[in-house]
Formats: C-alpha cells, sequence, structure tokens
C-alpha cells in the first residue's frame, strides 16, 4: 500500500516553483502588450486607408489634376494606396531607389504616362513633355538617316512608259526614227559669194564714193552757163 501511495505521488506534477511562476507572468505580459500593438497597428492601417481613400476622392473629382505625387511612404503604406488606387479605377506607379525615400504616383486612365515619361521618373528627373517630342523627333532624324545610309541612293523607276503610253498617237517607231546626231553647221553666218550682189573689195568700193564726191563738188562750184 505504501509502495502504492509512493508511486501515485511520483507520477504527480510538482507544484511550479517561484522561479517558473514568475516565467510565466512575464509570457503573459509580454503577450498583452503584442497584442495591444497588434490592434493599435491595425487600427493606423484602417485610419491611413481612410486618409488616402480621401485624398484619390478629391484627386478624381478635381478636373485640373492629372497625375498626384505622394510623399515617401513604408512598404505598407505603398501597398494600401496601390490597392485604394486600384479600387478607384486609376493607374499608380512607385518610384525611388531606396526603400525609406520610395514614393508613389497616381494617374487618371485617360493621362496614362508614357514609357518615356516612366523612364524620366525613374531616372529621378522631371518630366518636360516639351523636351521629350524634341528628344523623339531628333533619334527620328537619326534613325532615317542611319536607314539611308544602309539603303544607298534611291532609284525612282517610272510606273509605265510613255511610249507605250502614247504610242496610239506617236506610233511604235516615231521616237526611234525621229532621233538623230546633231552637228554643228561650220557656214552658220556666211554668206556664198554668188548670192553677194556687190562683188567689189571694200578699198574699190571707197575710192568709187570718192570719185563721186569730188564730181558733185567740182559741179556745185562751176558757173551756170548763159
Amino acid at each position: 500500500m505504501a509502495d502504492l501511495l509512493g508511486s501515485i505521488l511520483s507520477s504527480m506534477e510538482k507544484p511550479p516553483s517561484l522561479g517558473d511562476q514568475e516565467t510565466r507572468r512575464k509570457a503573459r505580459e509580454q503577450a498583452a502588450r503584442l497584442k495591444k500593438l497588434q490592434e493599435q497597428e491595425k487600427q493606423q492601417k484602417v485610419e491611413f486607408r481612410k486618409r488616402m481613400e480621401k485624398e484619390v476622392s478629391d484627386f478624381i473629382q478635381d478636373s485640373g489634376q492629372i497625375k498626384k505625387k505622394f510623399q515617401p511612404m513604408n512598404k505598407i503604406e505603398r501597398s494600401i494606396l496601390h490597392d485604394v488606387v486600384e479600387v478607384a479605377g486609376l493607374t499608380s506607379f512607385s518610384f525611388g531607389e531606396d526603400d525609406d525615400c520610395r514614393y508613389v504616383m497616381i494617374f487618371k486612365k485617360e493621362f496614362a504616362p508614357s514609357d518615356e515619361e516612366l523612364d524620366s521618373y525613374r531616372r529621378g528627373e522631371e518630366w518636360d513633355p516639351q523636351k521629350a517630342e524634341e528628344k523623339r523627333k531628333l533619334k527620328l532624324a537619326q534613325r532615317q538617316e542611319e536607314e539611308a545610309a544602309q539603303q544607298g541612293p534611291v532609284v525612282v523607276s517610272p510606273a509605265s512608259d510613255y511610249k507605250d503610253k502614247y504610242s496610239h498617237l506617236i506610233g511604235k517607231g516615231a521616237a526611234k526614227d525621229a532621233a538623230h546626231m546633231l552637228q554643228a553647221n561650220k557656214t552658220y553666218g556666211c554668206v556664198p559669194v554668188a548670192n553677194k550682189r556687190d562683188t567689189r573689195s571694200i578699198e574699190e568700193a571707197m575710192n568709187e564714193i570718192r570719185a563721186k564726191k569730188r564730181l558733185r563738188q567740182s559741179g556745185e562750184e562751176l558757173p551756170p552757163t548763159s
């Protein structure tokens, strides 16, 4: 009987010592603090979501705004904002290198950013549509020049032969038959001797003119006859 009672007593758990009671108390207090922190964090998320919903709603109603840049946020806050934006039917992107410095930009659907604009934000630059258009035109001109250089000179071939088109007017062989070699007329401007009326030399003509002139002068000097 004594042996049976001893075995029963030995199998029973010993009452906790003073040290074990203190450990359990601290564990209960730590669990309570953790639960309180979780409830506070949950409440902060709810309040943050409500605030983001208000800002997104104001952004949608403002017709003068097409995009909005938010202050840097942590990963959880950015995730909440992205969710709010998606529910509202907008577009959102995160930019920034360091996690603590990353921020969110939201855009209205009809003013969604282009790839060039997104690249500009990713580089940490402000988006300038005018400068971007100038760069686009410059790249296009350079690409066209490179393509033209690779293709070489362009040979333009007519869609049809004009001789075939107007063959009913000029005939098939008209152009070929009419073609001839042009030669310069070496006698152009020269008058044949046979066609000249006056065959005298210049000296003979001048002597004759002088003789007529002297004869006329001598006739004028003679007195009239009675």
